[in-house]
């Protein structure tokens, strides 16, 4: 069962508070959409929940245990963040799909990581490839499997898809589907897709610094 839970969040920077006393908790399967005008706290509140940034007030905890109480790497393999522009770093793809498993101590699956491109609607011979010869949408893809190439039981998506066309946007939307389908994990995303926005469990609307939490089932 993964727990994921924000009590009373605050977030303060240049004098300025620009979260306040939000609130929530959700659990295996829940899919938020993070809505709200430009400039509300949207991403600020995916990167405190991933760590990147250090709360003012409150709690976040992870399965009942506060989120500063474990430790960093262990967390962030559990709470995992992906952004619009995908940091990647080497010369090859292989290189990013590598990473996960070192991180972890464990020896590199080729055989999962082709499965993943495959997923991805890349080649096999992509493992291989360059990173400086990956197109943009290439780059997105492959940094989205980076994440979830072990799944976690947070995914953090940041705006993931944002100026990628209709057919990258598909084939990134679809392979996180199957993987939430299965793994039944928390997702929360900030997003400007309707099709994303009327594909979540649950809408978390920012205005003014606070959050209203919308149950889409029941409302």
């Amino acid at each position: 069962m993964v727990k994921l839970e924000g009590k009373q969040i605050k977030y303060q920077a240049g004098g300025r508070t620009i979260l306040q006393d939000i609130s929530f908790s959700f659990t295996d399967g829940a899919w938020i959409t993070v809505v709200g005008h430009s400039g509300t706290g949207k991403s600020t509140l995916l990167k405190l929940i991933a760590g990147l940034e250090e709360l003012s007030g409150g709690e976040i905890l992870l399965d009942d245990q506060n989120a500063f109480n474990y430790e960093i790497g262990a967390y962030r393999q559990q709470v995992s963040y992906a952004t619009q522009s995908a940091q990647l770093f080497g010369k090859t793809v292989r290189e990013n799909l590598d990473l996960p498993y070192q991180v972890r101590g464990l020896k590199p699956d080729e055989e999962e990581q082709v499965a993943g491109l495959m997923q991805m609607d890349l080649p096999a011979e992509y493992l291989d490839k360059a990173v400086s010869e990956l197109s943009g949408g290439e780059r997105q893809r492959v940094g989205v499997l980076r994440n979830l190439l072990f799944p976690p039981k947070v995914l953090l998506l940041d705006e993931i898809s944002t100026g990628l066309d209709a057919e990258t946007k598909a084939i990134i939307w679809q392979a996180i589907h199957n993987i939430h389908k299965t793994n039944q994990g928390v997702v929360m995303s900030v997003t400007h897709d309707e099709g994303e926005i009327a594909h979540a469990t649950e809408t978390l609307t920012i205005a003014d610094g606070k959050g209203t939490l919308k149950n889409e089932f029941t409302n």
